[in-house]
């Protein structure tokens, strides 16, 4: 919820801050590229701790970070805040990730990824429109004050209620050593392939998302009061069609379902980039099947990434995939802006896919 309230408050930002696509678009990949670095970093310390701890340790900063984005003054300061957040925020997917699938077979760790897929709609549904409208309401600074104080609320409920995931400290075959985390991935190739789909995914993906709502808004006359609508249809219908992904592609296979989707997805792409002046109804249509397609990419992805590897290995190596994804997201953020010209009419020129 704290990383994708920032792209649908865009328009806001960019007008309050005086800044162009550019910068927005550096101000998303702050968080990315900060979360990256960190999630490379804990690659070589991950196995050799509880992952309940860790997650706990990252979970109590990231909320700290969000407290300071809620109190920013200006561009510099949240652009600061959103880095510490990040630092904090990268250890957190790969901690998350690492517990369900040292939690669930093979056979079942579709439908479990399905269900952590389910959460980030349920953010699109719940934290997004809440948060749009808090942001009409009082301000920018709202949504983030509301997220951190969720944030406090569910650190008590990690304390209380996430069981510790520490099977794999009593692992008897030899631990690795921390250099070796590296030379594992470097001489196993399907570790290589697993990162490589996973930058290949995010590049993709976050060279439009985080621009989806300031060219509605710039290209197309999209009130800014409507963009909660986006995200509320998409991830509405993503929270029904994440666990059917999830169920088929644990009965019929991760990679068949994977490219099926992942061809699937071109569709809307194409679509969402090359949008007119149209009814509101045939924008929530084609958002809304960009965020089905584009979903049931990741479902299956996450399955097969974690099983390149055995359980002890497991924490160094998601760490590492999920630096890898949120690196790719802040290229290809950074990168978007970079390729958007803005007119001075304030039109976004070149978002074509």
């Amino acid at each position: 919820m704290d990383f994708i309230i920032l792209m649908p408050l865009g328009p806001q930002l960019m007008k309050i801050f005086q800044i162009n696509a550019q910068q927005f678009g550096n101000l998303v990949a702050s968080y990315g590229l900060a979360a990256g670095i960190s999630g490379f970093s804990l690659a070589f310390f991950a196995d050799r701790f509880d992952r309940k701890k860790v997650l706990l340790f990252a979970y109590i900063g990231f909320v700290a970070g969000t407290f300071a984005c809620a109190i920013s003054p200006n561009f510099a300061v949240l652009m600061t805040s959103r880095i510490v957040t990040g630092l904090f925020g990268g250890m957190i997917g790969s901690q998350v990730l690492s517990i369900v699938a040292d939690s669930f077979n093979y056979e079942r760790r579709a439908v479990a990824m399905s269900y952590i897929m389910m959460a980030f709609s349920f953010a699109s549904v719940a934290g997004v429109p809440g948060g749009l409208y808090l942001a009409s309401k009082a301000g920018w600074h709202a949504p983030f004050f509301f997220v951190a104080g969720l944030g406090l609320i569910i650190t008590v409920l990690v304390i209380f209620f996430v069981p510790n995931v520490d099977a794999h400290l009593f692992d008897d075959s030899k631990k690795q050593k921390r250099r070796e985390v590296i030379l594992s991935i470097i001489k196993t190739p399907n570790q290589l392939w697993a990162l490589a789909l996973s930058t290949i995914i995010m590049l993709g993906h976050f060279s439009i998302i985080p621009y989806i709502a300031p060219t509605l808004v710039s290209n197309i006359g999209y009130s800014e009061a409507d963009i909660y609508l986006i995200y509320l249809v998409g991830g509405m219908l993503t929270i029904f069609s994440a666990p059917i992904v999830g169920r088929i592609a644990d009965r019929k296979g991760k990679y068949p379902v994977f490219v099926t989707f992942a061809f699937l997805s071109m569709i809307p792409i194409f679509l969402i980039t090359n949008l007119i002046p149209v009814p509101l109804y045939v924008v929530l249509m084609v958002s809304g099947i960009f965020f089905i397609f584009t979903n049931g990419r990741i479902i299956p992805t996450q399955a097969m990434v974690s099983s390149v590897v055995t359980p002890k290995q497991r924490g160094g190596f998601m760490a590492i995939n999920s630096s890898v994804q949120l690196l790719a997201q802040s290229a290809a953020s950074s990168i978007g802006g970079a390729i958007l010209i803005q007119r001075e009419n304030g039109y976004l020129d070149h978002l074509i896919g």
